[in-house]
């Protein structure tokens, strides 16, 4: 049993944790609201950039060369985690759920190969044994994300002629909502063309068809690039609202766990309080009673 002194340092220093936990859970909060705006905020860009992919794509045979797939072709995944602890089970989700998908699957090809971002994602997989051949850190900020998207395209055409890879994917975690959110997966390349282009028997939203004057070639690769951006940014936003998420149910768990830390510590503080009056009282009337008896 700690002694009344201690006691009282306890109580205090249980109150300024509480205090931290309080301004980290505001804080998370303040984040999930920044990287939603972000992703709220490509709306109208992404739309444009899939009408354009429409536009190039509605009579054009070109369609067909974004379906073309190996059987036996590598697979890369780009999975997001977290460089910062305290959100919880973030990155043993993602990272086991990216693992247990892709491993189990002989479909997705013979040969796995890694980008992570975040370093605490990188310590899951490789733990798990995977091969990582680039690891990015998270911005700390919505501005960010850009300048990260742009590095990770850059290492995204170095990658697939280094490892032949035929397939690329994105796994990360999608904030469900306040405090919640689950794995999500996203073929990146090849572009799936139902993700983009709905089929023929759908009519264009206006009366006359848009015209282009470009080479459609370099129409159709400048429309791609940004299509990846876009997929890219989305998917690194959605992933840091959902670590934001994570680390609020975290807070929320500890916070609860304090309080009842706090209830526990007063307890004992106003037992061995009162207990310590009461032998104050009692040696007091002992005094009084030795000297009325001399």
């Amino acid at each position: 049993m700690q002694d009344f002194e201690s006691l009282k340092r306890s109580i205090d220093s249980t109150r300024d944790l509480e205090s931290v936990v309080r301004t980290m859970k505001t804080l998370a909060a303040v984040s999930i609201r920044q990287y939603e705006q972000a992703v709220d905020s490509l709306t109208d860009f992404s739309e444009t950039v899939e009408l354009g992919l429409k536009m190039v794509l509605w009579d054009s045979p070109l369609e067909s060369r974004l379906r073309g797939l190996k059987a036996d072709g590598a697979t890369g995944i780009i999975i997001f985690g977290s460089d910062q602890g305290m959100c919880g089970q973030f990155n043993e989700q993602i990272g086991s759920h990216a693992w247990e998908h892709f491993s189990n699957d002989s479909d997705k090809g013979k040969y796995l190969a890694w980008m992570t971002i975040g370093s605490r994602i990188s310590n899951k997989l490789l733990d798990l044994g995977a091969n990582i051949d680039f690891t990015f850190s998270l911005p700390g900020s919505a501005t960010g994300i850009a300048p990260l998207v742009i590095d990770i395209l850059a290492s995204i055409d170095h990658w697939r002629r280094e490892k032949s890879l035929d397939r690329i994917y994105i796994s990360y975690n999608r904030r469900v909502s306040a405090s919640t959110y689950k794995p999500h997966m996203l073929q990146l390349l090849p572009i799936d063309p139902a993700c983009i282009f709905h089929h023929k028997k759908r009519k264009w939203s206006s009366q006359t068809l848009p015209m282009f004057t470009m080479n459609r070639s370099v129409l159709l690769s400048r429309l791609i690039r940004q299509y990846l951006f876009v997929s890219l940014f989305r998917a690194c936003a959605e992933s840091l609202a959902g670590e934001n998420a994570s680390r609020i149910a975290s807070m929320q768990a500890a916070e609860r766990n304090i309080k009842e830390r706090l209830v526990n510590l007063q307890s004992e503080y106003n037992q061995q309080r009162q207990t310590s009056i009461t032998e104050e009282l009692l040696d007091v009337v002992t005094g009084f009673e030795a000297l009325k008896d001399s």
